[in-house]
């Protein structure tokens, strides 16, 4: 981002900056400047445009040193600000832009003139900030809005990798155990807001990060809701029911469609390319029109939230926050377990040493196998089996699952390994 500030001295810049909400977006962008530059931050409230005006002409004018005057719309005082930024560099942050589209839609294509109109002489670093994915995508990224093609960066905020997990746990619980690290990824996912609540709450064991969640008036509680409502609208319901299905295992489509008795393959769409919220998953080595698709949650606390806070809301709405909380202790075992496959999975990724990672079963849902990770450059082919407990893990069954497999791996070195709580 600094960089980016560095190359507005010569040519203008308009970075998009994404990334789901509580990621850290805002702390990131408030940070990253030093104190000596010249930073605007416009925060885009739902009020009325003469009012935002109001608040944004403020800011300017006293980080500018300027009078720049009243203004009715944002296009009026955008335009100034761009004038402005012909003869001095400064940055201009506009946060959670896509709140706009309920202020005045016509903003966007105000945008889109002023700054094609002034960027060839302008010297601003201009970053628009958003939390509603799918908004924010379709403003920049669909090709009938006029903000289209217009950006010259687009970053995506993603959650803290396990090795960054690891160290924040080190710095302030330096005696957890494996238990308490799975649960506390369980829980965040690295996910910047839920590891600073966990913090705040000095919970860093697996008792303690349940007791955070399972508390009267815990932020935790309706999260789910207060993330996703405004990004699904109305049709909320039935997205909400879809994703408490893949939390609970209902992963493939038609056991979907047999339960919630109506098709879903237009919201799997959307949930997937829309809103980045599932992903698709195919048996490594199948097609790209393959039919053996599993969809799961990428996201580990609406996993969870999904999974045991809104599919037992009646008994959270009521107060019984204990009968719930027994429910995940009594599921624990095997919920946690499916997550320390997605730890690994997600290790095996962060450690750049291979081309591939992925599951796979056959085409009757069955000889699955966790984790195969593929390296072509140097000819490797890893199989491993994730256990929770190290006693369980067969590699002999590991190898008889893998004979169609390796088949089509000749060439390739093959291994066997086992993970479990202890290689965490």
């Amino acid at each position: 981002m600094r960089k980016i500030e560095e190359n507005s001295n010569y040519f203008a810049q308009m970075t998009l900056l994404i990334g789901r909400r509580r990621i850290g977006k805002t702390t990131l962008l408030k940070n990253t400047f030093t104190s000596s530059k010249t930073v605007l931050y416009f925060f885009v409230a739902k009020k009325n445009e003469v009012l935002l005006c109001d608040e944004f002409v403020r800011e300017a004018n006293e980080k500018l040193s300027v009078s720049l005057g009243n203004f009715q719309n944002f296009a009026q005082l955008f335009k100034a600000l761009i004038i402005q930024s012909q003869s001095r560099q400064f940055t201009l942050i506009v946060d959670e832009f896509q709140e706009f589209a309920n202020v005045n839609s016509s903003v966007f294509s105000d945008i889109q003139n002023i700054w094609d109109s002034y960027k060839d002489s302008s010297k601003i670093n201009l970053i628009f900030c958003g939390s509603i994915y799918s908004t924010m995508k379709k403003i920049f990224e669909n090709s009938k809005e006029p903000l289209y093609g217009r950006a010259t960066s687009k970053m995506t905020i993603k959650p803290f990798e396990i090795s960054v997990i690891k160290q924040i746990l080190h710095d302030n619980h330096p005696n957890y155990s494996k238990e308490d690290l799975l649960c506390f990824y369980m829980i965040t996912g690295g996910v910047a807001k839920y590891v600073e609540q966990l913090v705040i709450n000095k919970a860093f064991t697996k008792n303690k990060i349940l007791n955070a969640i399972f508390t009267e008036d815990s932020f935790f509680l309706d999260e789910g809701r207060a993330v996703l409502v405004d990004e699904f609208g109305k049709d909320y319901g039935n997205y909400f029911s879809i994703l408490s299905l893949i939390a609970s295992s209902k992963t493939d489509r038609s056991d979907m469609e047999s339960v919630l008795n109506m098709p879903v393959g237009g919201y799997l769409d959307r949930l997937e390319k829309d809103y980045n919220l599932i992903k698709r998953n195919r048996p490594l080595g199948s097609k790209e029109g393959s039919r053996d698709n599993k969809y799961s949650i990428n996201d580990n606390f609406l996993n969870f939230w999904f999974r045991f806070i809104y599919k037992y809301r009646s008994a959270v709405e009521i107060g019984n926050l204990d009968y719930v909380r027994n429910i995940v202790e009594r599921d624990y075992e095997t919920y946690s377990g499916i997550i320390l496959e997605k730890y690994f999975r997600s290790s095996l990724i962060e450690s750049k040493n291979f081309s591939e990672v992925g599951s796979y079963w056959d085409k009757k849902g069955e000889n699955e196998i966790d984790i195969i990770a593929l390296n072509e450059m140097d000819k490797q082919l890893f199989f491993y089996e994730v256990k929770r407990n190290k006693k369980r893990i067969s590699i002999p069954e590991l190898e008889n699952k893998s004979k169609n497999i390796i088949k089509d791996y000749r060439s390739f070195s093959i291994e066997y390994k086992g993970l479990s709580l202890e290689d965490m």
